[in-house]
């Protein structure tokens, strides 16, 4: 059972992000699956799992202190390709793909988007 229906982050440049997040969600699996007009977009699977959009309230994006979103990677190739592929469209660099002690198998990578979104990426399949 999924706790969550979607995760939502801010961004202040629709069309950089939708561009940005196609590019790294695609290597993970997800495609857009719908555009809320100049509002932002939607990605997933079969169904919504991810919104990056303008604030509703018509303030700027934000990130927040603390605040990261964490995807499942097929394979540790996967996450290779999502952190060189993020980097290369301009993500910043928050710690470089490989080995994780705090779970058995645990391999990750994270970057920050360009709002400054942190998101992760983890695989917990034997190398």
């Amino acid at each position: 059972m999924s706790i969550f229906t979607h995760v939502t982050l801010g961004t202040n440049d629709v069309n950089q992000a939708r561009t940005f997040y196609d590019n790294v969600l695609e290597i993970l699996g997800l495609k857009r699956i719908a555009d809320l007009g100049d509002n932002g977009s939607i990605w997933g699977v079969d169904a919504p799992s991810l919104f990056v959009m303008k604030p509703n309230n018509g303030q700027p994006a934000s990130v927040g202190n603390g605040n990261m979103v964490s995807f499942e990677a097929p394979s540790r190739a996967a996450i290779d390709a999502f952190h060189a592929a993020a980097l290369s469209a301009g993500a910043q660099d928050e710690g470089q793909p490989g080995t994780r002690d705090w779970a058995p198998n645990a391999y990750a990578a994270y970057v920050r988007d360009l709002d400054g979104n942190k998101l992760a990426v983890y695989c917990f399949k034997e190398a």
